[in-house]
């Protein structure tokens, strides 16, 4: 099949709220067909995609699956025949002292966050060979490159997938591949519920901008990337309403 006639296909994973569904929203509005995981909210997904569907007229495959399970990865690809953008949103956090983190929720956290774009990145690669091209953009944080107390396993993963970028961008570069990474401030998602009305307030007096980032402003960028020109490629793109 001629690809440049074909649909475009996206896998988005961790796609059932904040910069995950507004991603996949982003993406059916540009006309892509869409695979997307969640874990933990199945449900939450299954409307989505009906939705997406219904509005936008494309194929849209909800999955339950855990990112972080190289066995739940291979059953979501069973569902892919071609691929031209992965988006590695899925992860999680931990908000807590790194003496008082105990190794099964040390290993969670890289498992998902970290692991997850392993194992996604393995199994994307001979798909985007085929058509030769593709796009994986992995969805990172600040913390990454500058650190965050109390988000020590937090930090350590995110800075993992800004190497893991940059690393394979290069390996990549020679096939049009393009590996770019979205390093995000504070955005409202749910992620950051933990946070009081006190603590949020304090962090946008400290931002430049002086509120916190949308999912849909991180969503515009993500759809950006992906139509990015092939020479950008190993990039750590940050949005963070200038806080860094």
């Amino acid at each position: 099949m001629n690809t440049e006639s074909r649909k475009k296909y996206a896998l988005i994973t961790g796609a059932s709220r904040g910069i995950g569904r507004a991603a996949a929203e982003a993406f059916a509005k540009a006309g892509y067909d869409l695979v997307l995981t969640s874990h933990s909210s199945p449900e939450a997904l299954k409307s989505l995609a009906a939705d997406l569907r219904s509005s936008y007229g494309i194929s849209c495959q909800p999955v339950q699956a855990d990112m972080g399970s190289e066995l739940d990865v291979q059953r979501v690809f069973a569902f892919l025949r071609n691929l031209d953008v992965l988006v590695n949103n899925a992860g999680i956090a931990h908000l807590g002292l790194l003496t008082d983190m105990t190794a099964e929720q040390w290993h969670r956290i890289m498992a998902v966050n970290l692991d997850s774009c392993f194992y996604t990145c393995r199994a994307a690669v001979p798909l985007m060979l085929k058509g030769h091209k593709g796009k994986i953009i992995n969805v990172s944080s600040i913390w990454g490159t500058h650190g965050a107390s109390m988000e020590v396993a937090y930090s350590a993963s995110k800075g993992g997938m800004n190497a893991f970028t940059k690393a394979l961008a290069k390996e990549l570069a020679p096939s049009n591949i393009q590996v770019n990474a979205i390093a995000c401030g504070i955005i409202d998602t749910a992620m950051n519920s933990t946070l009081s009305a006190a603590e949020l307030e304090a962090l946008k007096e400290e931002i430049p901008a002086d509120r916190l980032g949308r999912p849909s402003e991180v969503a515009q960028l993500i759809l950006q990337t992906a139509q990015a020109p092939a020479y950008m490629t190993g990039q750590i793109i940050t949005i963070d309403g200038g806080w860094y």
